[in-house]
């Protein structure tokens, strides 16, 4: 292992304030809002939430497309408390005026 010639190697002195100006460079870039990048991959969980939302949306369109061709009623999609891909839409007819 060679070592480095006297003069080109940097003082302990000067190498510590280095160390700690790189510090403090570091610890300002972490508080700033948007300054810390995250480089870790997503969960599994939320692959597999994604994947039921899409899994979700293509049963909606089949469902959809199902009942426009096979109803002469009008359907929409929405989510629903009792798990419902669509509901039908009544249309709102004004009573007669005679």
């Amino acid at each position: 292992m060679a070592t480095n010639p006297p003069g080109q190697a940097f003082p302990n002195k000067a190498r510590v304030a280095i160390l700690a100006e790189l510090e403090k460079e570091r610890r300002r870039l972490m508080s700033t809002p948007g300054g810390s990048i995250s480089l870790s991959r997503p969960s599994l969980k939320d692959f597999r939430d994604n994947a039921e939302q899409q899994h979700i949306a293509a049963q909606q369109k089949a469902a959809l497309q199902h009942a426009h061709t096979h109803s002469t009623g009008f359907f929409i999609t929405q989510d629903s408390s009792f798990g419902n891909l669509i509901l039908p839409v009544i249309p709102r007819l004004e009573p007669e005026t005679s």
